[in-house]
């Protein structure tokens, strides 16, 4: 904490900067040359703002240090030389620095027939810089058919944005430049809202407290870091002298109305749900003035609660019952905007999220978890930011400074110091799972962001620069079940005891017989806490020079060090500069040319560390095994095998013990030591290097007129050093012939490794040790990928016409050899086999979003998204196993590794069919006074009902990307489908 307090005085004491700043470029209507020496004014009558400047040498007027809110406006007051003009409203987004031009005409003179650029947010060219980036504001994001407000389900509607196929159910649901979903950054203000351990939001911030969000793809500012992907920035709401809110209830009422699917969808979670589902959602929000020009708050509240019912079938003990669950999302948020006086400002702002998905107990189709055996998911949330931007002449500056927690409990239980007790029968048929989970993962993080930002005006250059600093405190509660886990056989006769009881769906550990066959007991023997702080240092400057009145150049280097990349090691990697270069050319009034180079680097998700310290352990039969590496050259020679190894979790296992009355874990520690493991970790020696992306853009934009632009980029990203396993003691590679396919045994693959594996011992130095493991797994940063991408954007403001669209069109190949940090080689470590198309990949993605107003208050909105099918692995059917190669990984959950494939096939080879959804959303606001409307609306999601195999969010675990057999055979197994058909009603009452 000295540390801490020490970086906290340091920023605080130095000078802070804001971000925001406006440039009007005023042109002459007749000579097209820019005007100097001309009195603008920009303002903002919701907070009763009126600012002047003088345009410059190249006709450009700089407003700056400017909150990040809607209704600005730029004015021209008549004078003898030229008539008044003024632009249209002005959204100015969080860290934006947005560009207007005013073409002026002869006083007295008849107006000409000009273009002048727009500033509706999602119509305008930028002027300033190369960014790739695209906006949705609020009033598109309430247009736009979502379910359950979830913004993340409008970020798809962007280019270089898909729907992401993830590791496990809760992983991010949003794929940038096809990269896996745990490394987008998300920030609220600009300021960090990730949670670190694998990666996602922390608060999963809802629709009504969103003012804009941004989606920066690709080359992005120095001031931006942390991420070799992309970053999805949301601008929260504020308030104005004018008090305005909302209150709403939606409704979702599941499969009685829906389209009919005999496949599982999911909720707002991620996690499967089908019969009986049906969501209620209900909040408001409300901001205005406590001061009037000075204090403005916003407020915001949402709730959700899921119904979902599961089925608990089991026949021999007499149950054949409905359980019923729910899942409840609670989102508070609020902000306080100050303004001190005309040079300082300040705002406060709270987000707090508590979510928690029941497990119920029961399953989709027929489970046999009894209630007993339930358990919530909780995902808990705090962040309270607060901001203070000032101005002294050509500076101006921000500091700011975040506490945030997040707790992830993923499996709190019902019945907490209770065992975990798998019932089967006398054929080894479960019949009942009773108790605790029978694992712990709790994983906490409390942290600290300091931010110092600056900005520096000198003539025709804008100099910026910033420090940050991030302290994650991380700890994890994980590892077996403490309380023990039974698996009991039964007798006939004790069966039909518990079913004549009439115990029913009551059934709990309690109720099996005292004298029941224990066949097998597990414990865990170090249930305790660990963890450790993620330190992450950044800084970076960055000059904007206007060459010209044409030609914009940004030069900028960042550098980023996180403590993380030290692993096993005694330093870190800290040598991660990140040049950026940029330019934009205005090549006329309603026209530019853009392009740049930038290297960006990636953080280290925290579970890189924390799964090297959890499945590790200090015991002297492994650090024997570890030597033997480094005496084979496969560790180095300066490897400190106190550094590289940890006590994490281990359990014991025991058989024939008395039902519940086993040996507690304290009671086995004598088992730690010699304790085989199929798999341990070790943290790397040679410490990690962190990820990054070298980025090249090039662009053109028209504004065809005042409300429509067309823009066109070219992408390529090289990601570098990207994460996946290396296993010190691979099995040999085994090539496989396609014409005859010969299965090695797992006993002939374990002969094959640098320390050989025989009947779960090894043989040391003439020594058999039992303590060992039969894969070494450490995580390196070898990874490669490579993005390629054409974006096509056409985009319509509404202006005077009663109808808007965007159209989009990206043709893109992703191609890499790891998928993400738990990715690894089929054979061996032989990672050359292993580049291929991407599971996120898309070739074409084609949206399209259209807004017809027939009529005052009535809004009809139509979107289309077409994705062309996602790669599926093709693996092996039909030779008895899937593990051809016997080293142990042949299996198909993509989140635990990579599988063997069918015998010559490549990597994610085949493709699943297009993907093609429209949905549909009508509003209408009835006038009640003129400041009170009720708002009704019904959303049809999927319209047409069609069954897509693919281009939708899914668990890899669950999706149509994995089938066996060759691509030739034309064998298909479908395991899921996009949602059919759904509807979604709602009713709002805006003040």
């Amino acid at each position: 904490m000295k540390q801490l307090y020490i970086w906290a005085l340091l920023f605080i004491s130095t000078i802070a900067i804001a971000q925001q700043d406006l440039t009007v470029s005023v042109i002459d209507a007749v000579t097209q040359k820019p005007v100097s020496n001309l009195a603008i004014t920009l303002e903002n009558k919701s907070r009763n703002q009126k600012l002047t400047q003088t345009s410059n040498a190249q006709g450009k007027a700089i407003f700056r240090n400017l909150e990040a809110l809607d209704g600005y406006q730029v004015f021209y007051e008549e004078t003898q030389q030229y008539a008044a003009t003024s632009s249209d409203f002005i959204s100015i987004r969080s860290n934006q620095n947005p560009n207007v031009t005013l073409i002026l005409t002869k006083s007295g003179a008849q107006e000409l027939d000009e273009v002048v650029i727009s500033s509706v947010s999602t119509s305008k060219i930028n002027r300033s810089d190369a960014e790739v980036s695209s906006e949705l504001t609020a009033t598109e994001i309430q247009e736009i058919p979502v379910e359950g407000r979830d913004i993340t389900r409008v970020l798809y509607r962007l280019p270089n944005v898909s729907q992401a196929t993830g590791f496990y159910p809760e992983a991010p649901n949003v794929s940038i430049n096809g990269v896996n979903g745990l490394f987008t950054s998300y920030l609220i203000d600009g300021m960090d809202n990730n949670e670190r351990f694998l990666g996602g939001q922390k608060f999963a911030i809802p629709s009504g407290f969103v003012k804009n969000i941004t989606v920066l793809t690709s080359n992005f500012s120095a001031e931006y870091g942390l991420t070799g992907s992309g970053i999805v920035d949301i601008t929260p709401r504020s308030g104005s002298n004018t008090t305005t809110g909302e209150t709403f209830f939606i409704t979702r009422p599941g499969p009685s109305i829906d389209g009919k699917s005999s496949f599982a969808q999911r909720d707002l979670s991620g996690n499967q749900v089908k019969d009986g589902f049906a969501r209620y959602q209900a909040g408001g929000g409300v901001g205005g003035a406590i001061v009037k020009d000075k204090t403005f708050y916003y407020f915001n509240f949402e709730h959700t609660t899921d119904v979902k019912d599961n089925l608990l079938n089991v026949p021999a003990l007499g149950v054949n019952e409905t359980v019923r669950g729910t899942n409840t999302f609670n989102y508070i948020s609020t902000k306080i905007d100050q303004n001190w006086n005309k040079n300082f400002r300040s705002s406060l702002r709270a987000n707090v999220g508590l979510v928690n998905v029941e497990r119920q107990g029961g399953g989709l189709e027929g489970g046999v978890a009894f209630p007993s055996s339930a358990n919530t998911q909780k995902r808990n949330s705090v962040l309270l930011a607060l901001k203070n931007a000032y101005s002294f002449g050509k500076i101006s500056g921000e500091t700011n400074i975040q506490y945030s927690l997040f707790n992830w409990d993923y499996a709190n239980p019902l019945n907490a110091s209770d065992a975990q007790v798998r019932v089967i029968n006398t054929n080894d048929e479960t019949l009942a799972v009773l108790g605790h989970p029978g694992f712990l993962f709790n994983t906490k993080e409390n942290t600290v962001q300091i931010q110092q930002k600056f900005k520096y005006y000198i003539e025709n250059h804008t100099f910026k620069g910033g420090l940050n600093y991030i302290r994650g405190n991380h700890e994890l509660f994980g590892g077996g079940n403490p309380n023990a886990n039974y698996t009991v056989k039964l007798t006939q006769p004790q069966i039909e005891i518990i079913n004549n009881s009439g115990v029913g769906s009551s059934l709990s550990i309690n109720n099996i017989p005292a004298n029941a066959t224990v066949v097998n007991y597990n414990v865990e023997l170090r249930p305790a806490s660990f963890g450790t702080n993620q330190d992450i240092y950044s800084a970076y400057v960055e000059d904007l020079w206007s060459v010209t009145d044409k030609l914009n150049i940004t030069l900028g280097l960042r550098y980023d060090y996180d403590n993380l990349s030290k692993g096993g090691s005694d330093k870190g990697d800290n040598n991660n500069l990140a040049p950026r270069f940029n330019f934009n050319y205005k090549l006329t009034n309603n026209s530019s040319f853009r392009g740049g180079y930038g290297i960006a680097y990636d953080k280290i998700n925290y579970a890189v560390f924390s799964d090297a310290l959890q499945q590790n352990t200090k015991s002297a039969d492994y650090r024997t095994q570890l030597q033997d590496f480094i005496n084979l050259g496969i560790l180095p020679a300066n490897t400190n095998l106190d550094a590289v190894t940890f006590n994490g979790n281990i359990s014991a296992n025991l058989s024939n013990v008395p039902y519940l009355q086993a040996p507690s874990g304290d009671q086995l520690q004598a088992q730690r030591e010699g304790a085989f493991s199929n798999e341990r970790r070790i943290l790397n020696p040679n410490g990690y290097d962190n990820p990054y992306s070298n980025q090249f853009s090039l662009g053109y934009q028209l504004q065809v007129d005042e409300n429509k632009l067309f823009f066109v980029d070219l992408v390529h990203n090289r990601g570098e050093n990207l994460f996946r396993l290396r296993n010190l003691n691979a099995a040999s590679e085994y090539v496989v012939d396609p014409s005859n396919v010969v299965v090695r045994t797992q006993a002939e693959a374990d002969a094959t490794r640098p320390v050989p594996i025989v009947n779960n011992t090894a043989s040391i130095n003439g020594q058999t040790v039992t303590g060992v493991a039969r894969n070494v797994i450490i995580s390196e940063t070898e990874g490669k990928s490579r993005y390629y991408a054409m974006s096509v954007n056409y985009q319509k403001a509404k202006g005077n016409d009663n109808y808007s669209y965007r159209l989009n069109y990206t043709l893109s190949s992703l191609k890499n050899d790891t998928e993400d940090i738990n990715f690894r080689a089929m054979d061996g470590n032989n990672y050359g086999n292993e580049w291929g198309s991407s599971i996120n990949d898309r070739t074409h993605n084609i949206n399209g979003i259209y807004n017809f107003y027939p009529f005052t208050g009535t809004t009809l909105t139509l979107a289309g998204l077409l994705q062309s099918g996602q790669p599926i692995n093709r693996i092996p059917l039909g030779f008895g196993t899937t593990d051809l190669n016997g080293d142990g990984s042949g299996f198909s959950d993509a989140y635990q590794g990579n599988s063997d494939r069918f015998p010559g096939e490549s990597r994610n080879s085949d493709r699943l069919p297009w993907s093609t959804t429209f949905d549909i959303g009508l509003q209408h606001q009835f006038k009640i006074t003129p400041n009170n409307k009720i708002e009704l609306r019904a959303d049809i999601f999927n319209l047409f009902n069609a069954e897509n195999l693919s281009g939708y969010s899914n668990n890899a675990t669950q999706s149509n990307q994995i089938q066996g057999g060759s691509a030739a055979s034309g064998l298909f197994t479908q395991r899921n489908a996009s949602p059919p058909r759904q509807f979604q009603f709602g009713v709002r009452y805006l003040f």
